[in-house]
């Protein structure tokens, strides 16, 4: 796939994707779709440095590296208009932009319907539209029979991208994939043990199954 587009592009997965699709020259451009300014900056100070003896050019808003082209796009997944403008001539999009934690989507349960659920069907109208070959897009192992809103709102995007393949099919294939926590992952619960300083973590049920992944 010559072009991609990350949806929440400057998260743990954008990031680790980006470093490893630099590294093995999976793509021609990577365009970084968030709403985080800051972070879009931090990412492309980043690699700069990490790149250093491979770069071209490089501007607040792109990185032009021997082999690829990274964009930062500043943009919100709310938003299909700015979806649509920033997908076109993309062959790929992963979407990984979501509220993540599950307090903060019981605290917010409308931001966390408006960006996990209508989110992801701007996401696949705006693919459809552009003629993206393939979306592939992230879920999570909390959709499996889900007992929080986080999880109901993953089950949502599911349904929406099985459905999606129903209309759009003729020109655009639609993928999930889940997994579990990730290790070291920004806000995990390593962050929270590790900051604990050998005070003492009660779990909240000593029985329960959690499945983790490294980056």
């Amino acid at each position: 796939m010559e072009t991609v587009l990350i949806t929440g592009g400057t998260g743990t997965f954008g990031t680790s994707y980006v470093m490893k699709a630099i590294e093995n020259g999976w793509h021609k451009k990577i365009i970084i779709f968030s709403r985080d300014e800051f972070k879009q900056v931090r990412l492309a100070r980043f690699l700069k440095s990490r790149f250093s003896d491979r770069i071209k050019s490089a501007k607040d808003f792109s990185v032009v590296l021997d082999t690829c082209e990274i964009r930062f796009f500043i943009g919100d997944i709310q938003d299909f208009n700015r979806l649509e403008t920033a997908m076109k001539g993309v062959d790929l999009v992963l979407h990984s932009a979501a509220l993540k934690h599950v307090p903060i989507c019981e605290y917010n349960p409308e931001q966390a319907v408006n960006i996990n659920v209508v989110g992801a069907l701007n996401v696949a109208k705006a693919a459809a539209v552009n003629g993206v070959k393939k979306v592939v897009a992230l879920s999570t192992d909390k959709a499996a029979d889900p007992v929080n809103l986080y999880g109901a709102t993953k089950l949502c995007l599911e349904k929406i991208f099985l459905g999606a393949k129903n209309y759009y099919h003729d020109t655009t294939s639609f993928h999930i994939v889940r997994y579990g926590n990730v290790i070291a992952s920004r806000g995990s619960i390593i962050e929270s043990l590790c900051d604990l300083n050998n005070e003492k973590f009660f779990l909240t049920d000593p029985d329960m199954t959690r499945f983790w992944i490294t980056i």
